[in-house]
């Protein structure tokens, strides 16, 4: 079927955590079994381009799924992480032809996060695991047409 690997930041553990499970559990209903589904937890969002990258010129997978939360909060930190985070899955992702699907999500508050973690306003990681499904089958569906 196919090989996904995702990647997780552990800093906003119990955000990543839902993301990561709602994420788990849509593969798995549909249909990709346990070893097909690899989980690398990094120390935060800053850290998972490296690791999407790794995996993605490695072409072990066929989709990475990259999950974790930053919040704005009261610091620059927030414009320090989020956008650079952006933009270097979306690097690795066109140039390795390989989905990278960013799940990071970038809010202004926890309750925000944990409102797209499950709470009130769906899984972000559920919509991140659909949407590598998703861009997979596309891709194939190219592939066959070129």
């Amino acid at each position: 079927m196919a090989k996904v690997l995702i990647v997780a930041g552990r800093f906003n553990e119990m955000i990543s955590r839902s993301l990561v499970d709602s994420a788990k559990q849509t593969l798995s209903d549909a249909g990709l079994a346990e070893d097909d589904v690899k989980l690398a937890w990094v120390p935060g969002a800053y850290e998972i381009p490296v690791v999407a990258a790794k995996a993605a010129r490695g072409k072990a997978f066929d989709a990475v799924i990259c999950l974790g939360a930053v919040i704005k909060g009261e610091t620059a930190h927030f414009e320090y992480v989020a956008g650079p985070v952006a933009s270097g899955l979306m690097s690795v992702s066109v140039e390795t032809e390989v989905p990278i699907i960013f799940g990071v999500l970038t809010t202004n508050t926890v309750e925000q996060a944990l409102n797209r973690a499950g709470l009130k306003l769906g899984n972000k990681g559920a919509e991140a695991a659909s949407t590598a499904l998703t861009m997979i089958d596309t891709l194939r569906k190219v592939s066959e047409w070129s």
